[in-house]
């Protein structure tokens, strides 16, 4: 229990995970209570909230608390004069669920978000879809320090046509937020830029590629590091009720959202803070003046 917020952090597992109590989200929080759940966040990458029946408006200001908010570059916006609400729906007319491949959100863009906060209304009745959350510190930690030094020599591409097009019934670009699909490159480890520890920066959903390497070894380091990161030892799993909250770092984690209830309801809205643009090893010296170390 923090003496200055009235917080109280639980670890979820040793590697990634905390659930918070001790504040009530649908209330102006002090700024006590955001450096605490801050700390919390940075240091346990994604951090879990019960019981918190927030309005669209109280999620939304929620969310500006830590952060300028993020526009999803595809996805329609269909609550009214909130642009920045990403709705996650699924139900028995659903051919796919938001977020059903491991990844980190919206990686392909050049400036990808810092973080998400993601507020479930609507659970399955019979159970079922669970979030699995994967720590990339924790990923990178346990590779040798042949492959660790290979890596951080290394950038990718990062696309997005494959995964956007046609999901949101785009009939033409026109409907994208900047007109096209966005791609970049990143590297391969990125260091955080709050907390200085090196993270692997390649998820499934929208790594296509190695820079400088032919397809066939592009192909066999992804597939490797893709199995590696999601390996059990590096996860945790969050079980969802109504009115749940979770707030993951979308640079150091990856997740995946179950589908195991259809054709049942799981309804929820998110919203996205801006990040900056990834920056690797070879940059980290110059990225260290970004730096707000945490204690």
């Amino acid at each position: 229990m923090s003496e200055t917020s009235g917080i109280s952090v639980d670890p979820l597992t040793p590697r990634i995970g905390a659930e918070i109590s001790g504040v009530d989200l649908t209330r102006p929080l002090s700024d006590a209570q955001v450096d605490g759940i801050r700390r919390a966040w940075l240091k346990h990458q994604v951090v879990f909230f019960r019981d918190q029946p927030m309005e669209v408006e109280q999620h939304v200001a929620f969310g500006k608390r830590f952060g300028e908010l993020h526009i999803h570059p595809a996805a329609p916006k269909p609550v009214e004069g909130h642009p920045e609400i990403l709705v996650v729906h699924a139900d028995e007319k659903s051919a796919y669920v938001a977020g059903g491949g491991w990844h980190s959100d919206v990686s392909c863009d050049a400036e990808p978000p810092m973080g998400s906060i993601l507020h479930i209304h609507r659970v399955p009745g019979s159970g079922g879809g669970d979030t699995l959350f994967a720590s990339m510190y924790a990923a990178y930690e346990a590779l040798s320090d042949r492959m660790q030094h290979l890596l951080e020599d290394l950038s990718a591409v990062h696309s997005s046509e494959h995964v956007y097009k046609g999901r949101y019934g785009h009939s033409d670009k026109k409907t994208l937020r900047d007109g096209d699909y966005p791609s970049a490159e990143h590297p391969v480890v990125r260091v955080h830029p709050e907390t200085g520890r090196k993270a692997i920066y390649v998820n499934w959903g929208f790594t296509t590629g190695i820079v400088g390497m032919k397809p066939a070894e592009s192909r066999a380091l992804l597939d490797f590091l893709f199995r590696h990161v999601t390996r059990e030892e590096f996860q945790c799993r969050f079980r969802w009720r109504p009115d749940s909250v979770a707030f993951w770092d979308n640079r150091c984690t990856q997740h995946l959202a179950i589908w195991d209830y259809y054709p049942e309801v799981r309804h929820g809205y998110r919203v996205t803070l801006k990040g900056d643009r990834p920056f690797g090893t070879s940059t980290a010296d110059a990225g260290a003046v970004r730096m707000r170390r945490t204690a």
